[in-house]
C-alpha cells in the first residue's frame, strides 16, 4: 500500500469521525450532496395510506447549504448570549428546546430579561409570542406576519431589534472576532472572516435541522393501526371533519398552511396592544386587518400559551374559541374573518378527543442537545422539566395489517370501522341491510364500501356524530348506501385520486352531503341528497370531475362546483333548493380558478326555498329563487338545460365584488370571463325576487349579469334579462 496514501487517510480519520458524530447529533436528517436534508425529503416518497402525504420542499437559500459545520456553528450561536448587546439573552431564551422552541409565555420578554421559560422576568414585554421553530424550514414566510422571506432574513430581526437583543451587527461581529474558538468555527464553516451575514446563515442552517415528522400520528399514517389510541382516532376524525374544519387550514403533513388568515383573536386585556409591522405578508384582505400565518400544529402540546399574542392558555381554550365562531363569536367586529371559522358544537368528550389527537402530533426525536458551554464562556440556558412533554411522547406497539386485499362482510351491530381496518389496502367491505351508528375513517388506498341486500344499509349519526365516512385513500368507491342525521357531512373524501360515489342517498347530513375536496378524478352518479345546510353535492378544489344523473332537493344549494378544473355536470335534477346549481370561484383557497365547466341537460326547477344556511358562510348570501349562479368562473358552457320557475333569476353571472365587502383584496381573478350560455329552455324565472335583490333596486329576470368580466356570451332569444341587452 502507498505509504503517503495511508498517512493521508489516517490524518483524515479525526475529521471524518467528528463529521459522523455531528451527523448523529441531528437525527431525522441525512447528508445529500454535502448538505443535511430531512430524510422524508431525501427519500423517494411512496405513501402507504391516504393519510400519509409528501412533505413540501424546504425553503433553502442556494448560497447557504445546510452543512454539518454550519449547523454546529449555528447551534453554538443559537445558545450563546453573546448575540445580545448586554450579553444576557440568547435565541434559546425565547425559543427553548424543552418548550417546543417557544418560551411558555403569552408574550416574549426581550432586552433586559433574565432566565428562560415561565421564569423569565424583567425586561421589555413584547407584543407577540415566540413562535415555534419546529419545521420552520417549511414555512412559506417567517414571523407571525410573514415579514421575512427566509430564516436568514428572520434571524437578523431579533439581533438588531431595540426591544429584543438590541445589538449592532458590526459591533457583534467585532465581539465574535475576539473569541478564537468562533474565529476557527467560522473559518471551517464558511472560509474567510466573520461577517453578520455568516452569523445569520449559520443560525438558519441550525434551525433547518429542527424537524419533526415521526410522531405517533405519522406512525399511524404509515399503517401502524395501534399507534393511536381510540380517543386519538376519534379526535383525528373530528380534525378531518367539516364540523371542526381543522384540516382545511392546518393541512397534512406539515399541519400548517402558507396562507395568512383573519380569525379574530382578541387583544390581551393585560398586555401591550399589537402593532402592525412592515413589510408584512398581505394575507386575506391586507395585513393591517389582522391576518397572521397558520402555524404548524406539530409539537403543539409543548408550545402553550397559544395564538400570536398568547391569548389562550390551553388547547381546550383554543378549541372553544373556534367552536364559538372565532372573534365574531366573542362579539368582535371582524369584517374579514375567514369563511371557514364558523360555530360548531362539541361534547366534552369530543373536545377531549380533539385535544388528545393534537397531543399525538408530538415528536422531539430530532431535538438537538443544549451545549454544555459556548465559545463566549457566557452561561447557557438550562434544561426545563416539562411533564406535558413526557406525557405527550410515548411509544406505541406494532400492529399487523393485511398483506393482501380482503373482503369483509358485516351486518348491523358489527363495526364498520373495524371492518375497514381489517380489509386494508385494496379491500372491500360489504354491508348487509340494516342500520349502523358510527363514523368511519378510511386511510388505505383501493377501498370499496358497498351495500348489499334488498335495501340500502343505513349509516345513522343520530344527529350527534360529525361525518359518516371520511376517505383519504386513492381509488375509493362508496356504493349503494344511505347516510342520515350527521352534524358535519355525509361522505367526505380529501385529496385522493379516482373517487366514485354511486347510488348514495344523504338525508340531513349537516353542511354537505357528498363532499370530495382536493381530488383528481371524481365520478358522482345516481345519488340523492336532501336537507343539508350548504350544498347537497359539493365538489371543491378538484380536477376532472363528473356529476351526473343525480337529484338534489330542499338544500341551500343543490350542486356546487367550487374552484375546480375540467368538470362535467349533466343529467341532474335540482329542485326546491335555495339555489339549484353553483359554479364558483372563491378567494383564499389552494385552487385559484374554476375553469372549463360544462353544464348540460340538467333540470333546475322551482328553487325557491328560503336560505337556511349558516349566516357567516358565503352560501348564506345566495338569494332564494336562484336557478344557476356563475361566480367569477371562467370558460363555462351552459346549454340544453331546463331552467324554470326560479323566483329571482334563472341564470346569474356575477363577480366577487357583488358578494364580498368593498375593498377586499383577492388572490384570484374576481371576474367571470369567457362563459357561454345558449340553447337552454329558460322561462318563468324572476317573477318574485328575493327581498335582498329588491332592496338593492334590482329586478328578477331569466338572465342576470352584474356587468363584470369579459368575453361572456348569451344566446337565449326570448328570455328576459338584466340589463336588457346582453353580449351575444
Amino acid at each position: 500500500m502507498n505509504r503517503a496514501f495511508l498517512v493521508g487517510s489516517i490524518a483524515l480519520l479525526p475529521a471524518l469521525l467528528i463529521g459522523a458524530r455531528l451527523l448523529d447529533a441531528y437525527p431525522g436528517l441525512v447528508e445529500k450532496n454535502g448538505a443535511l436534508v430531512p430524510s422524508v425529503i431525501a427519500s423517494k416518497f411512496a405513501p402507504e395510506t391516504g393519510l400519509q402525504k409528501p412533505f413540501p420542499q424546504p425553503i433553502v437559500e442556494v448560497e447557504n447549504p445546510t452543512t454539518v459545520k454550519r449547523v454546529e456553528l449555528g447551534r453554538l450561536l443559537f445558545f450563546d448570549p453573546v448575540l445580545s448587546v448586554d450579553e444576557s439573552t440568547s435565541c434559546a431564551s425565547c425559543h427553548h428546546p424543552d418548550l417546543g422552541f417557544g418560551d411558555g409565555l403569552p408574550r416574549s420578554i426581550g432586552l433586559g430579561g433574565k432566565g428562560a421559560g415561565a421564569e423569565r422576568k424583567g425586561g421589555k414585554e413584547l407584543t407577540r409570542a415566540a413562535p415555534t421553530l419546529w419545521n420552520s424550514m417549511f414555512n412559506h414566510r417567517q414571523f407571525w406576519d410573514g415579514r421575512a422571506k427566509t430564516l436568514e432574513e428572520q434571524a437578523k430581526g431579533p439581533i438588531s431589534d431595540p426591544d429584543e437583543m438590541a445589538n449592532d451587527p458590526q459591533k457583534l461581529v467585532g465581539r465574535l472576532k475576539t473569541i478564537p474558538e468562533y474565529v476557527r468555527h467560522f473559518d471551517e464553516a464558511f472560509g474567510g472572516e466573520i461577517s453578520f451575514d455568516k452569523v445569520v446563515m449559520a443560525i438558519a442552517a441550525f434551525e433547518r435541522t429542527l424537524v419533526s415528522f415521526n410522531s405517533r400520528f405519522d406512525q399511524y399514517a404509515s399503517g401502524n393501526g395501534a399507534a393511536l389510541s381510540p380517543t386519538e382516532k376519534r379526535g383525528l376524525k373530528l380534525y378531518l371533519s367539516t364540523k371542526a374544519r381543522c384540516s382545511e387550514c392546518h393541512g397534512m403533513p406539515t399541519f400548517a398552511n402558507p396562507d395568512f388568515k383573519v380569525i379574530g383573536v382578541p387583544d390581551p386585556p393585560d398586555g401591550p396592544k399589537d402593532v402592525h409591522k412592515e413589510p408584512a405578508e398581505k394575507g386575506r384582505g391586507g395585513g393591517p386587518t389582522g391576518a397572521f400565518k397558520v402555524p404548524t400544529l406539530r409539537n403543539v402540546a409543548l408550545t402553550a400559551p397559544y395564538m400570536h399574542n398568547g391569548a389562550f392558555k390551553t388547547l381546550e381554550e383554543v378549541v372553544d374559541f373556534y367552536s364559538n365562531g372565532g372573534g365574531r363569536g366573542k362579539g368582535l367586529d371582524i369584517p374579514l374573518q375567514d369563511d371557514k371559522i364558523r360555530k360548531f358544537q362539541l361534547t366534552k368528550q369530543e373536545r377531549a378527543d380533539l385535544v388528545a389527537f393534537m397531543h399525538s402530533l408530538t415528536d422531539v426525536s430530532a431535538m438537538p442537545a443544549i451545549p454544555d458551554r459556548v465559545p463566549s464562556g457566557l452561561p447557557v440556558v438550562k434544561r426545563i422539566s416539562d411533564p406535558v412533554r413526557q406525557r405527550a411522547v410515548r411509544a406505541s406497539r406494532a400492529v399487523k395489517t393485511p398483506d393482501r386485499p380482503m373482503v369483509v362482510e358485516i351486518g348491523p351491530g358489527q363495526s364498520l370501522q373495524e371492518a375497514v381496518d381489517r380489509a386494508g389496502r385494496g379491500g372491500t367491505v360489504k354491508m348487509r341491510s340494516g342500520v349502523y351508528h358510527e363514523n368511519v375513517l378510511v386511510i388505505h388506498h383501493g377501498v370499496t364500501i358497498e351495500g348489499i341486500g334488498p335495501t340500502k344499509p343505513i349509516i345513522d349519526g343520530r344527529n350527534r356524530l360529525p361525518d359518516a365516512i371520511v376517505g383519504l385513500g386513492n381509488d375509493f368507491t362508496v356504493r349503494n348506501l344511505e347516510v342520515r342525521n350527521y352534524q358535519g357531512n355525509g361522505i367526505v373524501v380529501h385529496g385522493a385520486r379516482n373517487v366514485r360515489y354511486d347510488g348514495i342517498k344523504c338525508v340531513n347530513t349537516g353542511v354537505y352531503g357528498i363532499y370530495p375536496v382536493g381530488c383528481d378524478g371524481v365520478l358522482i352518479e345516481n345519488c340523492e341528497v336532501t336537507q343539508v345546510a350548504d350544498a347537497g353535492i359539493y365538489v371543491g378544489q378538484s380536477k376532472n370531475v363528473v356529476v351526473r344523473n343525480s337529484v338534489a332537493y330542499k338544500n341551500v344549494a343543490g350542486i356546487e362546483i367550487e374552484n375546480c378544473e375540467n368538470s362535467l355536470v349533466e343529467g341532474n335534477y335540482c329542485y326546491e333548493n335555495t339555489g339549484g346549481l353553483l359554479v364558483f370561484v372563491l378567494p383564499f383557497n389552494p385552487s385559484k380558478v374554476c375553469v372549463n365547466t360544462v353544464v348540460r341537460n340538467n333540470r333546475l326547477i322551482n328553487n325557491n326555498t328560503p336560505n337556511f344556511g349558516d349566516p357567516d358562510a358565503i352560501v348564506s348570501k345566495i338569494p332564494k329563487g336562484s336557478g344557476l349562479i356563475i361566480l367569477a368562473a371562467d370558460n363555462t358552457l351552459i346549454y340544453d338545460n331546463a331552467i324554470e320557475g326560479n323566483s329571482t333569476f334563472g341564470i346569474a353571472m356575477l363577480g366577487l365584488n357583488s358578494i364580498f365587502p368593498a375593498g377586499t383584496k383577492y388572490d384570484v381573478d374576481p371576474s367571470p370571463d369567457g362563459n357561454q350560455i345558449y340553447g337552454n329552455k329558460i322561462s318563468g324565472n324572476g317573477l318574485d325576487p328575493d327581498p335582498t335583490i329588491v332592496k338593492m333596486g334590482l329586478p328578477g329576470r331569466d338572465l342576470f349579469w352584474d356587468l363584470s368580466g369579459k368575453g361572456n356570451r348569451w344566446m337565449q332569444p326570448g328570455a328576459s334579462s338584466f340589463p336588457p341587452s346582453l353580449p351575444k
